[in-house]
């Protein structure tokens, strides 16, 4: 999975390299209560376009060569493919009930769904549009990811307080980690060696040896003048180098700034009002924050850990995924 995600990610960043302009990339943000995507232009820092999807839409990725935005259209019980170029809805994919976040395999052939009313994680094929399994987790499962080598998913699962591991091959799951109350995000470094996995409730990040499934360190943020009940871990990105870790701290309205090697926490970032999730540029230039009550995106200069820009977006913005800004239609071939 980790030789394959380098080789998407290093082709994904090749392709935005030669499209238009050196950092012009597009940004995707699903907006709970409108049912819409908003799309944010990094250049112009506006946002572009807005197109309707289905219902409570929360996580979304693309697809390995940027052509398909898959999105989780939570109450409409769907996964749905769009062309990211026309907001188009190509199809829908099963998802299985309430799904939450997802997670692609490196080669772009599985979705894996965390399905939150039912305690499972359905596996898509999405060729097929068929069912490969549906995967019994805890309860509340939210969290998803694979790892780089492709051979792993996890699913966390928020009640139960755990983080499920998932065997590819046999799409079973084998093993479970206790971690702090309500976890949200699972996140896999470069290497696939730790998973990263945030507890909203606990107010902690866990660091996961993946080899032995055991945490090796707990994360803990304490901000100057901000109760410790409003500091509430979220989304996590991890920079490609391996020099910073990013968490969304919720309510708290900052995100922390990690030494990805050491733990320490460096500096907390103010951004919007009920930070969510994030997403970074793929030439990791350029973070972006959901802030779900203020209803803005929140740009972040990566080499200042500045914030350069708000831009207002829909009503409870909640993921975020980027990829190359389109070409004009003019323009297109």
């Amino acid at each position: 999975m980790r030789a394959a995600l380098a080789a998407v990610s290093l082709g994904f960043a090749a392709s935005i390299a030669g499209a238009g302009s050196g950092n012009a990339h597009e940004v995707f943000v699903t907006n709970e209560r409108d049912n819409t995507v908003s799309v944010i232009d990094t250049e112009q820092k506006v946002v572009t376009r807005t197109f309707p999807v289905g219902r409570r839409p929360r996580g979304l990725t693309f697809s390995p060569d940027g052509k398909i935005l898959y999105v989780c259209a939570s109450d409409s019980n769907a996964v749905q493919a769009i062309d990211p170029d026309s907001g188009k809805i190509l199809h829908d994919l099963p998802s299985g009930e309430d799904p939450e976040q997802f997670s692609l395999s490196p080669d772009g052939t599985k979705l894996f769904i965390a399905n939150e009313d039912d305690a499972l994680t359905t596996v898509v094929d999405v060729e097929t549009r068929k069912v490969l399994a549906q995967i019994e987790v805890g309860i509340e499962p939210e969290g998803m990811a694979v790892s780089p080598d492709g051979k792993t998913a996890v699913t966390t699962s928020e009640t139960t307080n755990m983080v499920h591991w998932i065997d590819v091959d046999s799409l079973t799951s084998n093993d479970a980690t206790p971690v702090g109350q309500r976890p949200r995000h699972a996140e896999f470094d470069l290497d696939g060696k730790r998973l990263w996995v945030s507890s909203e409730v606990g107010g902690t990040v866990a660091i996961i040896d993946v080899a032995t499934k055991q945490i090796v360190h707990t994360i803990e943020f304490a901000i100057p003048g901000v109760a410790s009940d409003r500091v509430q871990p979220v989304g996590v990105q991890l920079t490609r180098d391996g020099k910073y870790a990013f968490v969304a701290l919720g309510p708290s309205d900052r995100v922390a700034v990690v030494d990805a090697q050491t733990y320490e926490v460096k500096s907390y970032i103010l951004v919007g009002r009920r930070v969510w999730h994030l997403a970074l540029t793929p030439d990791q230039s350029m973070l972006f924050t959901t802030n779900g009550v203020s209803g803005d995106v929140t740009m972040v200069d990566v080499a200042s850990l500045k914030p350069v820009k708000t831009v207002k977006v829909g009503r409870f913005p909640w993921g975020a995924a980027v990829r190359p800004r389109a070409q004009p239609v003019a323009d297109r071939k």
